[in-house]
């Protein structure tokens, strides 16, 4: 975790805010292309498993190959953070993105396979660096500015299947792949180009805790949310990582409209994450979970039950709705929890998210290949909603570990 200490002082002279400004666009900048790539392979799968001639076992595969390659890339990306510098990071990782989006439809399969492990751990290095970025160039407007980051994120996940969309359609999948992977390299461009006078916010290290006393001391609130971030962001993947292939099969939608269908997913996370400030005014957080759990249970189980357009977005949006404030609310819950000790949990957290992320849609594609129908495969998230369900119905006293 980063102290705010070290660059209050210097956030306050006109020439620090003006770097700070200008890092902070650039960061936003970066963030629209990267919210595209992110979620690129949920709207892809479908090529990829017409050209590749994957099964859903092999095509749920390529989930755990760009997650696992993220989870060690966001694992380095501290270190080459506090090396090189925020800038660094994200120049590196948007390079490597490129490079990865460029040759990602233009060989064999153990290319593209190469390619999308490379825009995992492109990803995973960036992804962070821009967050810490953001975090540390804007100490007394913290929350806020990571706010509109992650906005630009997301703007960018909903974006990305309608783009793929108009490409598949077009027969322009390489034209569209190597657009982005030009936009990536224009970006990465721009931090390298930045004059002298702009230079990084100094990388501090928040006073260590020891961590191992407080886990033993809270295990059972430990546990409990390590499951959780295991299962959310497999969850989350499971789903929208393979709705697009889901409503394709379907035969009732057609091929674009079957790949748009991602793009309601996350702009319904988008909007639940925008309107969970408001009812979080009037309503206990738990409260709030376990309703949206339960909307995401009903959202699933409704696709899963869906044979027309309507049914599908209208369950599409309600998981996506039900999904959107368990994360957040998760992270809130650690804070509580391990008080000055949550940030060094946290990195474990994030690990295991991205090891759910990486097994579950993989496990999805392994039971829909199983029973010879997505209509199984759903079950894995269903089942996640309800699980994280049931954690969410202990009991919770939160007891913030004392500084």
């Amino acid at each position: 975790m980063l102290s705010s200490q070290a660059v209050t002082p210097s956030a306050t002279t006109p020439g620090a805010s003006g770097s700070a400004n200008i890092l902070t666009r650039a960061a936003y900048a970066s963030f629209l292309p990267i919210g595209i790539a992110n979620v690129l392979l949920g709207p892809m799968l479908p090529a990829f498993s017409v050209r590749w001639s994957l099964n859903y076992s092999q095509a749920g595969a390529l989930f755990t190959d760009q997650y696992i390659a993220a989870t060690i890339a966001v694992a380095a990306s501290g270190l080459v953070v506090s090396l090189r510098g925020f800038r660094f990071g994200i120049k590196f990782g948007l390079i490597l993105t490129a490079a990865s989006l460029a040759f990602l439809f233009t060989g064999s399969k153990t290319l593209g396979i190469i390619c999308i492990a490379g825009l995992g751990a492109g990803l995973g290095i960036a992804v962070p660096a821009a967050n810490l970025l953001v975090a540390e160039a804007n100490p007394r407007r913290r929350s806020a500015r990571l706010n509109w980051l992650n906005f630009c994120w997301s703007a960018g996940a909903v974006a990305s299947p309608f783009l793929v969309a108009a490409a598949v359609k077009a027969h322009h999948i390489p034209v569209f792949l190597a657009l982005l992977s030009v936009w990536c390299l224009l970006v990465a461009i721009g931090f390298a180009l930045m004059p002298a006078s702009i230079v990084d916010p100094p990388v501090a290290v928040h006073p260590r805790v020891e961590v191992f006393p407080v886990v033993r001391s809270r295990h059972a609130p430990f546990v409990f949310l390590a499951a959780v971030f295991f299962i959310y962001v497999g969850t989350e993947n499971g789903f929208g990582g393979w709705v697009a292939s889901y409503s394709k099969a379907l035969g009732t939608l057609s091929p674009a409209t079957s790949l748009i269908t991602p793009s309601f997913f996350y702009a319904s996370l988008m909007l639940g994450r925008l309107l969970a400030p408001v009812l979080l005014r009037g309503m206990n957080e738990i409260i709030l979970v376990r309703a949206g759990l339960t909307l995401g249970c009903a959202g699933t189980a409704g696709l899963m039950l869906s044979h027309g357009l309507g049914g599908v977005l209208a369950s599409v949006c309600a998981a996506g709705l039900g999904l959107s404030c368990v994360y957040p609310i998760s992270i809130a819950m650690l804070s509580k929890e391990f008080g000055p000790a949550s940030s060094q949990i946290a990195s474990l957290m994030f690990v295991l998210s991205n090891i759910g992320g990486a097994l579950l849609p993989w496990i999805v594609g392994i039971a829909g290949n199983r029973f010879g129908t997505l209509q199984a495969g759903l079950f894995v998230p269903l089942l996640g909603c309800a699980a994280m369900f049931l954690l969410y119905l202990r009991k919770w006293e939160p007891g913030a570990v004392e500084a």
